[in-house]
């Protein structure tokens, strides 16, 4: 049954939550630090103890984010002006006996200075005994939701499209920088839940119901972003929220072929996927194919791969299947038959980002980037596009030597060097950029000293010219030798144009 949040009730609500402080910083003051983290680990105990004399606010935390039943009355006063029966009627709460638990989950979820409360389906582990998960359930923010997060770009735009937007998460993260906000979905339960989180959030957002891009067709947008069912594997739908009913990797590969035909020119799409790794072929040939042909530049970045045994392993457990019951170790055969059937050795996960961009030929990269890092990938993603845009204009052989660079102050140089006949002998040169994604690349040492010498001052042409003067080398072999690799340095930031250093 999807809840009947009405207008009356979620404004009662949001009145309840913010009279009491249920917000992230309200939430976090009241646990504290080591309570906080334990509860985002899975460990409710901290938390139980530290809203024991919690009060109004301890009682929603205990309700809300614990799972626990709690008396009617401090339930009743906690979410005045909100009457309990209302709540009850709306699908807010369910009664259980003389107590009240959370029907649904609502949750206070935050960025920079925003704060939210997003509406969702009760996770497994909040969830009283014969509570089933329906095909239908809409799960909250997790870390896959709350890694498309960091990989978007959060550029000034006019119309954002959230597409698959399930409780509403992306979208809420839209609103922060665009005019005008679409979010699809092919269930209509997440549709209403979105709704509420919207409604309640005080956020105008367009909803539209259907499948993939079919409810916006003819519609262009300045940004998409879509956190897709992206599980691979038999063509079955377990759940709405992560099976697509496509077989393997289609679902990914819809979504990259489609995305770029409703972005405005110049716009930018971002999005989760998973690809198959299979025997003989190469991953990146496989997602590039992907692509529509042309004016289409295309950065896949894999973060992860995981091997079969493990990946059908880890959505069993997502699924609430015991992997030793009859009814898993059945899942699992089904699964993994599929996989050996289709030659598939591990499966690929990371985030793709898409430009529409009026080329007649578009720039396809695909990357491995499954080093750690802290960074988020949303302003690197945007950097990335901006600095294609230039190789576009000046990255040919002439037009980079015309240029004028400066290595970029995140970037290091590290050199090892082995104890020889004449002393240390420097034998490796790997530059290391420390921000982003931490990207490394190794030179030879006239490579060394022509970096040394991108200071803005004189375009790399008159640099290899005397760096060839100075070690005898002839100078036209040195600039072919010297593009390519200041090409892949530009597009991974370590070296930049002049007049991007001066703010231009």
């Amino acid at each position: 049954m999807i809840p009947d949040l009405s207008n009356d009730v979620l404004d009662r609500l949001r009145a309840a939550f913010q009279e009491v402080g249920y917000d992230a910083d309200g939430v976090m003051d009241l646990l504290g630090p080591q309570a906080h983290a334990a509860l985002g680990r899975g460990e409710p105990v901290p938390a139980l103890r530290a809203t024991a004399d919690g009060g109004p606010l301890g009682t929603l935390v205990r309700l809300f984010l614990l799972g626990e039943a709690e008396p009617a009355a401090e339930v009743a006063a906690a979410l005045r002006p909100l009457p309990v029966a209302d709540a009850v009627a709306g699908g807010v709460l369910a009664a259980e006996g003389d107590a009240l638990r959370a029907a649904l989950d609502i949750r206070p979820h935050s960025a920079g200075e925003d704060s939210w409360w997003v509406v969702s389906d009760l996770d497994a582990d909040l969830r009283p005994e014969g509570w089933a998960t329906g095909v239908d359930h809409v799960l909250g923010v997790g870390h896959a939701s709350l890694s498309l997060v960091r990989a978007t770009s959060r550029r000034q735009v006019g119309s954002v499209l959230d597409v698959g937007t399930g409780c509403g998460v992306q979208a809420l993260h839209a609103s922060t920088h665009a005019r005008q906000v679409t979010a699809t979905d092919v269930s209509a339960r997440a549709l209403a839940l979105a709704s509420a989180t919207f409604r309640l959030n005080r956020i105008d957002v367009e909803l539209a119901e259907g499948e993939w891009f079919e409810p916006v067709r003819g519609r262009r947008f300045d940004q998409i972003v879509c956190n897709p069912p992206f599980v691979v594997g038999p063509p079955r739908t377990d759940y709405v929220y992560r099976d697509s009913g496509l077989a393997g990797d289609d679902a990914s590969a819809l979504v990259v072929r489609q995305l770029p035909s409703f972005l405005d020119e110049g716009g930018t799409g971002q999005l989760l996927a998973s690809w198959l790794h299979r025997k003989g072929e190469d991953w990146q040939d496989r997602v590039a194919r992907w692509l529509p042909p042309g004016g289409v530049d295309a950065w896949f970045a894999q973060r992860d791969v995981a091997d079969p045994a493990l990946y059908v392993g880890t959505w069993l457990l997502d699924a609430g299947f015991d992997p030793r019951s009859p009814a898993g170790r059945r899942k699992a055969a089904e699964w993994l038959d599929w996989f050996d059937a289709n030659d598939v050795d591990g499966v690929g996960f990371g985030f793709v980002t898409l430009r529409r961009s009026g080329a007649e030929r578009g720039e396809v990269v695909c990357e491995d980037l499954r080093q750690a890092f802290d960074d988020p990938l949303g302003p690197e993603s945007d950097g990335w596009l901006r600095r294609v845009e230039w190789l576009r204009e000046h990255g040919s052989g002439d037009g980079l030597l015309d240029a004028r660079l400066v290595t970029a102050p995140s970037t290091v140089l590290e050199e090892v060097a082995a104890h020889g006949e004449e002393g240390w002998e420097r034998f490796v040169h790997r530059l290391h950029r420390t921000d982003g994604p931490g990207w490394q690349h190794e030179v030879d040492e006239l490579g060394v000293r022509l970096l040394a010498g991108c200071q803005g001052a004189l375009p790399v042409r008159d640099l290899v010219e005397l760096l060839a003067l100075g070690a005898g080398e002839d100078a036209a072999e040195l600039s072919r030798a010297a593009v390519p690799v200041l090409r892949e340095l530009v597009r991974h930031g370590m070296v930049i144009p002049a007049e991007w250093a001066d703010g231009e």
